[in-house]
């Protein structure tokens, strides 16, 4: 898992679909509040799709970094050469949509859901980690505001998009940022 990293530029190399579905089906084991697995994922393939998503993550993008971004934000992404054109969301074979289902349906009555993000997030990481364990390369992608993702995949009103992930496998030209990751005595106390 230590090896794991994010990538921006991606192959167009074919993914089999069945290892996407087995990474789902070990993120959709994580925990959850009340195990009501608050969680949805999509599983974009269709090359139409993914480019109206690709446009409008990047108008969103566009003006992120022309005004909406702090220049604390884009002085941290500086290192990492990103900028609002996101041409990897047509590249990959596949994009993972995330959502998470801010409460349930059931006879046109609302269910309450709890620890809804934590849960998702719990959900996402065991994906990560699965595509990860399979070969594949990931990338997460937080376009905000994200609510073009319910629009275009025509989700239902108790789904909000948590995350966007390309997954394949890395372009030849990939390149990974040389990043240090903080030592075990930062991130760890034990009492």
């Amino acid at each position: 898992m230590t090896s794991r990293r994010t990538v921006r530029d991606f192959s167009d190399e074919p993914v089999p679909l069945a290892l996407i579905e087995a990474a789902i089906r070990v993120a959709a084991t994580a925990p959850s509040g009340a195990n009501q697995q608050p969680w949805h994922f999509v599983v974009v393939a269709d090359p139409a799709l993914k480019r109206e998503i690709r446009l409008a993550a990047e108008a969103e993008e566009k003006e992120n970094y022309a005004g909406r971004f702090p220049d604390e934000w884009l002085a941290a992404l500086q290192p990492f050469g990103t900028d609002w054109q996101k041409p990897s969301l047509e590249t990959v074979p596949y994009l993972i949509v995330v959502f998470s289902v801010n409460y349930g349906l059931a006879n046109d009555h609302k269910i309450k859901h709890y620890y809804v993000q934590e849960s998702v997030g719990i959900a996402t990481g065991f994906l990560l980690a699965a595509l990860h364990i399979a070969g594949l390369a990931t990338l997460t992608h937080t376009p905000s505001p994200m609510g073009f993702l319910a629009r275009i995949l025509n989700r239902p009103a108790n789904e909000r998009p948590f995350l966007l992930i390309p997954v394949g496998y890395p372009s030849a030209a990939a390149q990974v940022p040389v990043v240090t990751k903080k030592s075990i005595a930062d991130v760890l106390t034990v009492l």
